[in-house]
């Protein structure tokens, strides 16, 4: 095969200079994903000739293969070497697979040997992802090229991934619901080798309008007008304006003439009247490469020299590629100094108005649809896995997808940018739907009116939403996940949801989604179990496939394309809606391969034996470094029952990658003695080892009293428990309730101020909901008595008292950066007194958890000498408390005596069950 590398180099630089327009203009197809909007790498050849013994000539086959089996054990060789500098290169730049065991001084082999394996494993998957991706981090970004989407040259596209489908269509409202109408195309175009179809769905021309003169004309839908509708120019004199700007004379002659230099090397080589089929071709006995080229070489020796190639280049049968041509310099550069040319489909693109004019869309904002599938089992009708709103039929049959595109005029539009991310953050757990006084669904449209602004006064600084991705069943409280790209309609619309987002960030705060990964529904007609009739589209077959008490579905994480729609579906929730993290659902059930439903012993062999699922890691790994590299304020909280080690470690060190991790010890903790043990038999210890949780990533820890897990369809919140039934019509505190408020917030309290830089609390809990939430289902006669918030509480006094207590609480850490400023110096833990004393940052913190005995002076220690006041009292009168504790004994002063290991010490006055929070005010000298 002869290569002329002119012209390869003339087209190679019209490619690298016009990268953008090829973009723009090209078709989509299945096994070509990732093309769109991505630069081009220019192919141009070295300026060193190269004469390379043709592949054709059977007489040198021998010597070749032998070449070829020399090289690649010399290429073996030379890989070992490889892997030498490249690990001297990634620990130049700090990575280090088992890097946060060295810095702990943990020894064990086994882990150890697991991370490296998992290591070398990431960088093999990330090898195959960039085969099929031009970079790494476009697998996040398939909702640009899957699902539904307007495409600018008048019309829709649609791609979906089914690889045991035979055919496939899209049928909906639109076109009669008719499974042949918008089909894919058979071949290359409508449906490649990995399974991808391809749907376009032309909008319809009006009738009596003239079709387009161009055929790849393009239309701006956001503006009403653009350059192409003023018409001032042809596209022949664009085309030329074009090519006069950039090209030199001379340098456009394989631009002008691109096929009469292979016409005339063809007829050349063959004569007039050459062979036309492979067959003929191979019958002609024709000379090696070599000699076919320097004959022609010799016939064009008195050409100018812009005809003939720079180099010379014989094929041998080698694939040349990207990967292995080089660059010539001096024509790069000069290619480089060019000016961009004229972008003709800008100056040809047309208005809103005139599509509008000429075109009615394929399908209108608002069309139901489905896709349809034919296989092996039978005709089967799919809501899209990439669909991004979806609505049940009312009727009772099968949901269908919305096609959501809004004109300009009502599609929404952002006000707000993202809050800056604060040091410490104060989460707000909610549920949408339950969020109204009323018994009903509440809306987002409710929730933004009502909730947000309760939730900045109460003094949080973020929200963390659940259940709002679309789910089948409403009971299950949004956890069996049916479409993961979409917001569920109960609640409302698309539009709806983003200016809860938007409303949310101008009142300053941050919006987490509880994203649901792990798992997935097994509903078969509207989420993905047998999507395409096969039981391994997304999920593993057979027992591994099942969760194994859930009856969810579990992920096939090692596949590429699940990888692609797990990925893309996180940075689609912060692209589409701007959301500002992710606490990702229980990672312990993708974890193992038992779902964590096992024993551990505390032994790092429990995370690295046979039942750890590392393709699952794998997936969380890239999942933290595409999300902090695309959006490097995003933040990641991990929900793991084992506390897998490495949590919240760099990947580049061998962990997960996540900013924090939820301690689940906490609440079980505050549940087991609140229901199981005495006052009187509390443990100081247990309560402090429980709360400060691995000490070692105490300043990663997210911790929590309670959330929804606790009161939610069986469980009781802390304050049922605590109050029982509060009779709103006696005056002032009876015993039981005086106990009740007091540990409320005393509980509160210490789970607060003692370990951790964020914080949740569960809707209401903040002022002792009384309740549990029990969702409508068959057991409760589908009642919505209990699924609502009781707002009107907040009037009551008890309930008042408890939310002023909760607010002044959040303002403590937002006044004096409480939660930012380290781990806590915990020096008194007593168990006989039930006292426990800490110091974190400029404060102190005193609890006498005692359910009888009061201490009039009880000595703590403390370091720095000076005066101490009062700034937080769990027995405020205006918290619901006795107000035991008087004006005169709000300041403290030291007495110059150790205690605790400390210099000095404070005699304090405290009362049975009250908690107190001193803030040094003057320091004295001695």
């Amino acid at each position: 095969m002869l290569v002329s590398c002119s012209t390869l180099n003339t087209f190679s630089a019209s490619i690298s200079v016009s990268s953008t327009r090829f973009c723009q203009c090209q078709s989509l197809y299945p096994n070509n994903l990732f093309l769109q909007n991505k630069p081009h790498t220019t192919l141009n050849f070295s300026n060193k000739v190269r004469i390379i013994k043709c592949a054709a000539s059977a007489n040198q086959k021998e010597q070749q293969q032998q070449d070829l089996n020399n090289n690649g054990s010399k290429k073996k060789k030379k890989k070992k070497k490889g892997d030498d500098e490249t690990e001297e290169d990634e620990e130049k730049k700090g990575i280090n697979p088992v890097g946060f065991l060295t810095r702990l001084g943990i020894s064990h082999k086994q882990f150890a040997y697991f991370l490296r394996e998992r290591y070398k494993s990431l960088k093999d998957l990330k090898d195959e992802l960039f085969k099929r991706n031009l970079m790494l981090k476009d697998i996040a970004y398939g909702f640009e090229l899957m699902g539904l989407h307007r495409h600018p040259e008048h019309r829709m596209d649609f791609m979906e991934w089914a690889p045991g489908a035979r055919y496939c269509s899209l049928i909906g409202d639109f076109n009669g619901w008719s499974p042949t109408e918008n089909s894919a195309r058979e071949g290359h175009f409508g449906h490649d080798d990995y399974g991808y179809w391809f749907i376009i769905l032309e909008d319809k021309l009006k009738d009596g309008v003239q079709p387009d003169q161009l055929y790849f004309q393009q239309y701006n839908y956001v503006d009403d007008y653009d350059k192409g509708d003023s018409g001032d120019a042809s596209i022949e004199e664009i085309f030329k304006k074009a090519n006069d700007d950039y090209w030199e004379p001379g340098e456009d002659t394989f631009v002008n003439r691109r096929f009469e230099l292979p016409a005339k090397l063809y007829e050349q080589l063959f004569g007039p009247n050459g062979p036309q089929t492979q067959e003929e071709l191979e019958e002609i006995p024709i000379p090696d490469a070599e000699t076919r080229y320097n004959e022609w070489k010799q016939l064009h020796k008195n050409d100018p020299p812009s005809n003939l190639p720079p180099c010379t280049v014989i094929d041998e049968g080698k694939e040349y590629d990207i990967y292995n041509i080089k660059s010539d310099p001096v024509w790069l550069e000069k290619i480089r100094a060019k000016k961009p040319p004229l972008p003709y489909w800008f100056e040809t693109r047309k208005g809103r108005q005139a599509w509008l004019k000429k075109y009615t869309p394929a399908i209108p904002h608002g069309s139901k649809y489905r896709v349809y599938f034919n296989t092996p089992s039978g005709p089967l009708e799919r809501v899209p896995a990439w669909a991004t709103y979806v609505q049940p039929d009312t009727n009772g049959n099968e949901a269908f997808a919305i096609h959501w595109e809004p004109s300009p005029e009502h599609a929404y539009k952002w006000k707000n940018k993202h809050p800056k991310v604060p040091k410490s953050l104060r989460i707000y757990e909610c549920h949408v739907g339950i969020s109204g006084s009323e018994p009903k669904i509440s809306s987002f449209a409710d929730f933004t009116e009502k909730v947000l602004p309760h939730v900045k006064g109460a003094g949080y600084n973020a929200i963390q939403l659940i259940g709002v991705v679309e789910h089948k069943d409403y009971f299950t409280v949004g956890y069996r996940v049916t479409n993961l790209y979409a917001v569920s309609s109960r609640y409302g619309t698309p539009d709806d949801f983003k200016r809860l987002v938007d409303e949310a960030h101008g009142l300053g705060l941050l919006v987490f989604l509880d994203i649901v990964h792990s798992y997935s529904a097994a509903d078969e007609m509207v989420g993905l179990s047998l999507f395409d009739g096969s039981n391994d589209c997304y999920f593993h077959t057979g027992k591994r496939g099942h969760h194994k008490y859930w009856g969810t579905r579990m992920f096939k994480y090692g596949d590429q394309e699940v990888l692609q729609y797990l990925l893309s579906n996180l940075n689609w929730w912060v692209e589409e809606y701007h959301i500002d993290g992710f606490q990702f659902h229980s990672l312990s059930s993708m974890m193992y391969t038992h779902n964590g439903f096992a024993s551990f012993t505390g032994n790092l062999e429990d995370y690295c034996n046979q039942h750890v699922d590392k393709d699952a890691f794998l997936y969380l790994i890239l999942a933290n470094e595409l999300l902090h590299t695309l959006h490097p304020d995003i933040i990641t909280i991990a929900e793991d029952a084992t506390f897998y080690p490495g949590l919240c470690e760099p990947t580049s060190q061998g962990g997960l990658g996540f900013d924090y991790y939820v301690n689940l010890s906490a609440p079980e903790m505050w549940s087991s003695f609140l229901k199981n043990i005495p006052d009187h038999e509390w443990s100081m210890s247990k309560i402090v080892s429980a709360l400060m949780g691995n000490r070692q990533y105490a300043d990663k820890m997210l911790i929590y009293a309670e959330n929804h897990n606790q009161c939610i369809s069986g469980g009781q919140s802390f304050a049922e428990i605590l109050f029982g039934e509060i009779d709103e019509h006696t005056p002032g505190l009876t015993e039981s309730l005086l106990r009740g408020c007091s540990l409320h917030k005393m509980i509160r309290m210490i789970t607060f101020t003692i370990g951790g830089r964020a914080y949740l609390n569960f809707m209401g809990n903040e002022f002792g909901h009384p309740k549990r939430v029990e969702f409508p289902m068959p057991s409760n006669n589908f009642s919505y008595s209990l699924a609502h918030r009781s707002w009107y509480l907040l009037s009551n006094e008890v309930h008042h008292n408890l939310f002023s207590f909760d607010k002044d609480l959040m303002n403590l850490d937002e006044k004096n950066r409480l939660l930012s400023r380290g781990l806590p110096h915990i020096h008194h833990v007593n168990d006989t007194s039930m006292v426990i004393s800490y110091i974190r940052g400029p404060l102190l913190f005193v609890f006498n958890f005692h359910p009888t005995e009061a201490y009039e002076r009880y000595s703590v220690g403390v370091e720095e000498a000076g005066e101490y006041q009062i700034i937080l009292n769990t027995d405020e009168k205006n918290y619901g408390g006795q107000g035991l504790v008087d004006a005169q004994q709000h300041l403290q002063r030291t007495i110059s005596r150790k205690a605790d290991g400390l210099q000095n010490c404070l005699e304090l006055p405290l009362p049975s069950r009250t908690a107190q929070v001193y803030k040094l005010t003057r320091i004295l000298r001695i």
